[in-house]
């Protein structure tokens, strides 16, 4: 690392460390906060015009068996990207600045672990071409995993840049780089290239992409001793484990589905699944991707670790809980009139999951910040514990259809989130008042959203065009949510307003000389 870059990154870091003690400090980051989370929605959401257009003509050009390989060759990659990175990537984030030499020596062992799990992946895909009857699938599933390579390369220089608080440059990154990758599968599906345009025309725009990051932020290379980067090792396997763990948890409804109800019922609960979560994906992952940084950087002043978390529950609860539970409640008028009726039968369990997801927005926060107070082992423990509980919530519910599958989630979800937010609350000296006070308005707007949908449905809808239902629906449940806000909730809806303004930039003072 440059020794320009180390002095911005020790100033980043001074200034973050003084930002409790210093009203200006504190709002200024406060500020850098806010600007981060709105440039990385503009990257998610300015990108999805055209990624959505993109993607079905991709679709239209290519075969559903197409798309079956490219989805068969990436099935690992989820386990293997854990194993490459390591963990190494968030705990630069979350640990304390590096010098030099370990950042060299992190970077060394993420490449060897990448270039280990790329070897893995190549002697793993002809065993796997194999077993699912798939001989074109071996060499598809070797050209995929150079990706693990890639990414081992630039994990630690991607993590410098957030934790510089460089998250402009990254959201700039990423809107190039996903509407390069959506042009170039683009491209190559019209010249014919079938399944390989999936493959290369994501592989493509990663090299490029991390061509860029070296350069922006160049790390060198050092042999890895292990006394010298234990700690960081010891936190990221950590980080590792609970994120396999999670990964492994997250799908093993999916594998529950398939095993016990079928290929159909398994399409069904997905699809379920997935349209419950986009509102979470659009409104908590904007959250959750920039506040480790910030986290991070507070980490060792417990007063405003609960100002964040308060604040960040608030906000991502008055996002989720409307857009998640209102998807739930208009899913009869929604799943026919866009997916069409042979969908119908995913209903009950949207319905089910849409309560879930908007539960699960806000305890994403959770292992954010017990992770950046230092018990990234609390979290992995909790995760693994996960994985034993939830599977069997899954088969139980699995007598009764996918519905019964969801409500696994339901029932069995606040059991293991319940330790999380204990060892939150005991970590920073936070109460269940004040949590719950920062949930009032969404949950206010929520409870009056719930019962003027169902009242609209009963009471104007009935015999008019699906389309004509859907509308009314949503403009009442909207309109209600909003005015039970700000009347219920005025100083609150005030200071999200006022929250809002903090995205125009302000001119930042000249630093004074210290005396």
């Amino acid at each position: 690392m440059s020794q320009p870059a180390q002095s911005e990154l020790a100033v980043e870091t001074q200034k973050s460390s003084q930002a409790a003690a210093n009203p200006s400090a504190r709002k200024s980051l406060d500020s850098s906060l806010v600007r981060s989370v709105a440039w990385n929605a503009a990257s998610d959401w300015g990108t999805q015009i055209f990624t959505w257009l993109a993607f079905l003509e991709v679709m239209r050009l290519l075969t559903p068996t197409d798309f079956g390989i490219a989805a068969l060759a990436v099935i690992m990659m989820p386990f293997l990207g854990q194993i490459t990175g390591f963990g190494i990537p968030r705990a630069v984030v979350a640990l304390p600045p590096l010098s030099e030499d370990q950042l060299a020596q992190l970077t060394t062992f993420n490449v060897i672990s990448g270039s280990v799990c790329f070897v893995l992946g190549v002697i793993l895909a002809k065993p796997l071409a194999t077993f699912f009857k798939v001989p074109l699938l071996a060499p598809v599933v070797m050209v995929s995993c150079t990706g693990l390579v890639m990414s081992a390369l630039m994990g630690v220089p991607t993590a410098l840049l957030a934790k510089e608080m460089r998250f402009r440059l990254l959201s700039i990154l990423g809107i190039i780089f996903t509407l390069l990758s959506s042009a170039c599968v683009l491209v190559l599906a019209l010249l014919g290239w079938g399944y390989w345009s999936l493959i290369l025309g994501n592989l493509f725009p990663g090299l490029v992409r991390t061509f860029v990051i070296l350069r922006i932020r160049p790390c060198k290379l050092a042999w890895p001793r292990v006394n010298s980067i234990r700690e960081q090792l010891r936190f990221g396997w950590h980080l590792s484990v609970s994120s396999l763990a999670s990964n492994a948890y997250q799908r093993l409804d999916n594998f529950v589905a398939g095993k016990m109800l079928g290929q159909t019922a398994l399409g069904l609960y997905g699809n379920a699944w997935e349209l419950a979560n986009v509102p979470l994906e659009k409104v908590a992952s904007l959250v959750t991707t920039v506040i480790p940084t910030y986290l991070s950087a507070v980490q060792n002043d417990p007063a405003a670790l609960r100002r964040y978390l308060y604040g960040l529950t608030e906000v991502v609860a008055l996002g989720s809980f409307p857009a998640c539970i209102g998807l739930g409640l208009v899913g009869r008028e929604f799943v026919p009139l866009v997916l069409g009726h042979k969908w119908d039968g995913m209903i009950p369990a949207l319905q089910v999951l849409s309560y879930y997801a908007a539960f699960r927005a806000i305890v994403a926060i959770l292992p954010k910040v017990l992770t950046a107070v230092g018990h990234a082992r609390y979290v992995m423990w909790n995760d693994v514990y996960t994985l034993l509980i939830l599977p069997i919530a899954f088969y139980l519910g699995s007598y009764r259809g996918i519905t019964g599958i969801a409500c696994g989630w339901v029932l069995a979800y606040p059991l293991v989130v319940l330790p999380l937010y204990l060892k939150t609350f005991q970590s920073i000296g936070a109460s269940g008042r004040d949590y719950f006070r920062a949930l009032r308005p969404a949950l206010s707007g929520t409870i009056a959203m719930i019962p003027a949908v169902e009242w609209v449905k009963l009471r104007f809808v009935p015999g008019q065009p699906v389309v004509v239902r859907l509308i009314l629906e949503v403009l009442a449940g909207a309109l209600v949510y909003i005015l039970a806000v700000c009347l219920l909730h005025r100083e609150r809806a005030r200071a999200v307003l006022q929250l809002a303004k903090n995205l125009i930039p302000t001119k930042t003072p000249a630093p004074q000389p210290s005396a």
